[in-house]
């Protein structure tokens, strides 16, 4: 059987390629097509060393100069850069879909399994990575162009062979912008069993990630400036500037750091805390509970899923209250609960080997004998 890879675009190493790598080990030589790459560019070392040796081909819109910063605005080219493609030569497309309409391949004797990490959350009013909604101008363009990209997902969802939802929360969003059933197979996360749990932990909170709006990492600082409580952030991204800027000084920013690093500090850590109000699934609170550490999380969402209340974690509730964020966001989840929540968390309550036991849920060992078992039961 010839399969085919595709992806959004490979410019970081996030969740999504955490998921694309899984999926290419169990497919090595399975080409891996993708908008553009920054795959052996020295940009991402952690991108490199997962993807470093497969075969990459790109569109036609990766030679355009800036191409990174472009593809948002630009986005009404998707339909063209997609089209661009032939895969006629393949029995079986495996797309990994977000942002990029990364679906609709399957035609003649091709067939398609869509992993959909969720449908693209700036057609459908969720909040996204770049506030761009600020300028009016950007609005008015972004309602025009976004009404016909909402017609072209949905067609191209029409096309999909079978779906795969990577959690319930994502399941409902395919029903109900699709109109298309799916099956839940949670995305993989590391176990590194050579982590140590710790039943004595340090004097510090854990958080990070990618840097951005959605995450809502501005409510946690916030939280912890109010109680000067310790807090590390690991990560890059676009709100790291003004994070600095907000934390007190009881916060510590440690940039980007290794998988090794990151596990070892989650096994330290008090407890993670994650305050996203609406993810798709989330894999760090995962990776903190195979750490042996819990997770403080807010109550909604792909956390629902993965972290057991009193058992691996605590979540803080949305209130009533509107609390609004200096950038002009307004979320369910206020400073208030979180703090609330941290003045009453005690670490001792919880036991990793139960945590990891939970993270043992979600291994990316699972991951790939589910993916197998579907693509057989589908294609045999």
């Amino acid at each position: 059987m010839k399969i085919a890879l595709v992806d959004d675009y490979l410019n970081k190493y996030g969740g999504a390629a955490q998921v694309l790598a899984a999926i290419h080990e169990v497919y090595p030589e399975a080409p891996i097509y993708a908008i553009f790459s920054n795959v052996n560019r020295g940009k991402d070392k952690f991108l490199d060393a997962k993807f470093g040796k497969a075969k990459i081909i790109e569109s036609w819109f990766a030679k355009i100069p800036f191409h990174e910063n472009l593809i948002s605005p630009l986005r009404f080219l998707i339909p063209l850069i997609w089209s661009s493609f032939n895969f006629s030569d393949y029995d079986l497309v495996i797309s990994s879909a977000s942002w990029a309409i990364t679906k609709g391949f399957a035609k003649d004797k091709t067939k398609e399994i869509c992993y959909c990490h969720t449908p693209p959350r700036y057609l459908y009013g969720y909040e996204t990575s770049r506030n761009m909604q600020k300028h009016w101008h950007i609005r008015f363009y972004a309602t025009v162009v976004n009404h016909f990209m909402r017609q072209y997902d949905f067609r191209r969802a029409q096309k999909v062979t079978w779906f795969i939802a990577n959690s319930h929360e994502v399941q409902r969003r395919i029903k109900k912008f699709y109109c298309r059933d799916s099956v839940v197979i949670h995305p993989p996360v590391e176990i590194n069993e050579k982590i140590k749990l710790r039943a004595k932990k340090e004097d510090f909170f854990l958080t990070g990630g990618r840097l951005e709006a959605p995450k809502n990492f501005e409510l946690i600082i916030r939280a912890v400036n109010k109680l000067k409580a310790n807090l590390k952030v690991y990560g890059r991204g676009p709100r790291e500037e003004y994070l600095r800027k907000i934390a007190g000084q009881t916060v510590e920013f440690l940039g980007p750091i290794s998988d090794l690093e990151r596990q070892e500090q989650m096994s330290r850590a008090k407890a993670f805390i994650v305050a996203a109000t609406d993810e798709d699934f989330g894999i760090t609170p995962v990776e903190a509970m195979a750490a042996g550490c819990p997770v403080i999380a807010f109550r909604g969402g792909g956390y629902l899923e993965s972290v057991v209340e009193g058992k691996t974690g605590e979540f803080f509730p949305p209130s009533s209250a509107d609390w609004r964020t200096s950038a002009g966001h307004s979320d369910q989840a206020t400073v208030e609960a979180l703090v609330s929540k941290l003045q009453n968390f005690r670490t001792s309550k919880y036991r990793p080997e139960d945590c990891r036991r939970q993270a043992e849920k979600f291994s990316k060992e699972r991951f790939v004998r589910e993916i197998k078992a579907f693509v057989k039961s589908k294609t045999s």
